[in-house]
This record gives structure tokens, sequence and C-alpha cells, in this order.
């Protein structure tokens, strides 16, 4: 949150700085945080957008509806200039140009198109000139833009690239426009093979599991504020079976306050509570991930499972299995686009899901070759 408002402010102040890529495993919190960047930066006098990107939509069918709402709102702005007119008919060109559907719109009314700009049909060269475009209008009307963008790894590499490409324009131009995204720790590692420099324009802070002190504090402090409280035992046991990440601490306080008759919460409330938390969350946060494997994916990852917490090297899976690892690249490649494992380190593969290997051991008791 401190780099995000040093970012926004630093951008509104016609400074340079790196926009932020947020990255981190399942549950870990990111989607919260970029909600809350988002308040932060409307509170500071920006105007946000925010998407989730997905696998049924591309990046510009995502965005056009929304920069033709920013656009319409600061030509709503009194000021002298034509730079927003512009950049309605840049996007109208845009629009035109690559041809995708954003609903029974009129992107610019009585605009034409402005020919010879953001209409190549070319993404990597076109969102450069949209984003000048927008970034020119909004520093005529001395407003600031943030774009927020959710699991962000789900775009392609052109898709991605033409970003990257668009954010290094805004940094040559001091254009105030900042991209806060987040995604899979794979994030790095896609941008970086998209475009050699794109770690000179992007910071990857990595959102992970809380340490002890601070999921105490998290687990404790509703509950002292509700008059009641957790035994110190019970709360080690909460940390000790969630490793501190946000979302099964969440699952498991929730539970035990539920189960718990009386204050203190005790030890052996959490450790009865810890069946139903198990269940729920096989049944929801894991199954929804497990059941879009096919049968190799589901015994590629219970392979991995069966090897402990990981990481993983791809060797040691091969055997596991059984089969050849020349044979395992495919597979492998697939897991990742599905954004249920990555490559923390070369030849390494882990979980993107914490507790995946527990709940691949529950969900496949008996492991075969």
């Amino acid at each position: 949150m401190e780099q995000a408002s040093v970012l926004l402010g630093r951008v509104r102040a016609n400074r340079p700085e790196k926009s932020l890529l947020l990255t981190g495993l399942r549950g870990v919190g990111k989607t919260v945080l970029l909600n809350e960047i988002d308040r932060l930066a409307q509170g500071t006098g920006y105007r946000t957008i925010m998407v989730e990107a997905h696998e049924g939509k591309s990046l510009a069918v995502l965005l056009a509806p929304h920069l033709r709402r920013l656009l319409f709102d600061l030509d709503r702005i009194a000021g002298a200039g034509d730079k927003v007119r512009r950049g309605i008919a840049v996007l109208k060109s845009f629009v035109g140009a690559i041809k995708i559907t954003v609903g029974e719109i009129d992107i610019g009314l009585d605009i034409e198109p402005e020919a010879g700009a953001a209409d190549s049909g070319d993404l990597e060269v076109d969102l450069p000139s949209l984003f000048m475009a927008v970034g020119e209008a909004a520093q005529e009307r001395g407003v600031a833009v943030a774009i927020l963008i959710d699991e962000i790894q789900y775009f392609s590499s052109s898709e991605l690239s033409a970003l990257i490409m668009a954010m290094h324009k805004m940094q040559q131009r001091q254009l105030p426009l900042v991209l806060i995204a987040a995604g899979l720790p794979i994030l790095p590692g896609l941008a970086g093979e998209s475009k050699s420099y794109a770690e000179r324009l992007f910071s990857f802070p990595d959102v992970g599991p809380l340490p002890e002190p601070d999921a105490i504090k998290a687990l404790q402090d509703p509950v002292l504020v509700a008059g009641e409280a957790f035994e110190p035992s019970a709360l080690q046991e909460i940390f000790r079976l969630t490793k501190g990440y946000p979302y099964f601490l969440q699952e498991w306080g929730y539970q035990a306050w539920n189960h718990a008759a009386a204050s203190p919460i005790t030890l052996q409330v959490v450790q009865e509570a810890s069946e139903l938390v198990s269940l729920r969350l096989d049944e929801n946060f894991f199954r929804v991930r497990f059941d879009r494997l096919t049968p190799r994916e589901k015994k590629f990852l219970r392979a991995m499972a069966e090897l402990g917490a990981g990481p993983y090297r791809t060797g040691d899976v091969a055997d596991k299995l059984g089969i050849k690892i020349s044979t395992l690249g495919p597979l492998r490649a697939g897991l990742i686009k599905k954004g249920m494992v990555y490559s923390p380190s070369y030849g390494d593969m882990a979980f993107t899901v914490p507790l995946f290997d527990e709940f691949m051991r529950r969900a496949i008791p008996n492991f075969e070759p």
C-alpha cells in the first residue's frame, strides 16, 4: 500500500515511477489489495479503471468500454484544448481496426475516427498509441488515470507485450497514467520473456503468507473487539495448520468462532473445527480447480504431492510417474497455463494454490505410477 501511495503521488507530480505488478499464490489477498489501491487512487483524485482478465475475453474487449467512459467523463471537465476529443477519435480507430465487439455502443457519436492512429490492427502498435492519446487527454484536463487489472497472467504474450510497450510510452512521455496489476508468481517471468526491459518499468512486490505475529493479530484483534478471546495454544494451532495464508486464516477463524460455545476459544475447539474447515476447502476452494484438470494432469499433480510440500524438480516427478522427463513438457506447460503450477526457479515447479499437495493426497489417497 505504501508503494502504491508513492507511485500514485509521483505520477500526479509528473515524476517517473515504476508501475506495480503484485504477485502471489491463490488466496493471499491480491484482489483485496487491488480494491484497496483502487479506493486509495480515487481518494487522491485519480480516475480509475478496474478489470479482471480471464480466458474468455481479450485485453481490447475488456478495456475499450472503460476507456470510452473515461474519455467522455474527461470531456465533461471544463478546459481548453482538443486532446480529449482526439482521444475519443483514436479509440474509435482502435475499436474499428481490431474489429472487437464492445456491445452496441457508439464510441464517438459525431466524432470521426482518426486515420493513422491506433488503426493498424496490430495490438503492439495500436495500444501504445491509444494509451498516449488517453494520457495526453488526462494531462490536458489535469487528472491522472490508474488502470487496475486482476489475474493479468491470463492475457496472451502479445497482449502482455502490448501493455508493457504502452507503459513504456507512458514513462518516456511522463504522462499521468499508471498500471497496477496482480497475478500469479509466473508473472515476472512472463513479463521478462515478453520484453527484456519490463524490469525497468515495473516493481513486482510479492504478496505471501503472514508471519506468525501478524497472523495472530489478524485472528485475535476482531475477536477482542467483540469482547472475546482465543487461547494462545489455539492461535498457534491455527497458524500451524494454515501456514499464515490469509484465506485459510479466515476460514479457520470463522469456523472456530462458530464452533465455540464460550470464551476463550480453546485448542480443542480449533481441533474439532478443523475437520469441517478441511471439508469446506475441499468442496470449494480446492475442488473448483481440481475439476478443471484432465486425468493425466491429475496424475501429474498427484505425483508432485507424493514428493511432499515442494518445490519439485521435474525430473523427480518423472521418476515418480515412471516415465521419461522428455514427455512431460506439454503437460507441464498446460498446467502452467491453467494457473495450477509455476516455476519458482529453473527446473523447479510448485503449486500456485497453498496446501494443494495435502488436498491432492486426500482427493486421490492411493498413488499409482
